[in-house]
């Protein structure tokens, strides 16, 4: 599976952005899909986590009632909205995907991962 994830650029704090994540390839029997940050100078970390069957959502603490993960399954596509960003969202995001139930939320463990797109939260 190939994940081509999109959106990132510099947004004020207070903005929105909305991320896109496309799945190619061998896509059929993927469980879920979500979105792991990486800031600089930080360790990795669980953002938001979607499972295609149901549609159910996780979403870390810290970002809980700011951004939204869905999913477009006929498109194999998942999005994050962003809303009220914070200088502390500033980050990499990755677009990360797992054909199994390999943990929810801050235990999850992608099998295979997108290029991260940068997001910046300037003041």
């Amino acid at each position: 599976v190939q994940l081509q994830a999109s959106g990132g650029g510099l947004v004020q704090a207070g903005g929105s952005l909305r991320l896109s994540c496309a799945a190619s390839g061998r896509t059929y029997g993927i469980y879920a899909m979500g979105w792991l940050r990486q800031a600089p100078g930080k360790a990795r970390e669980f953002v938001a986590q979607i499972l295609l069957s149901g549609s159910s959502t996780v979403h870390a603490d810290a970002v809980k009632g700011r951004f939204t993960i869905s999913g477009d399954n006929a498109k194999n596509m998942v999005f994050l909205q962003m809303n009220s960003l914070k200088l502390e969202d500033t980050a990499v995001y990755y677009c990360a995907g797992s054909r199994g139930p390999s943990g929810v939320g801050r235990s999850w463990a992608p099998d295979f991962w997108g290029q991260g797109t940068l997001v910046t939260v300037s003041s």
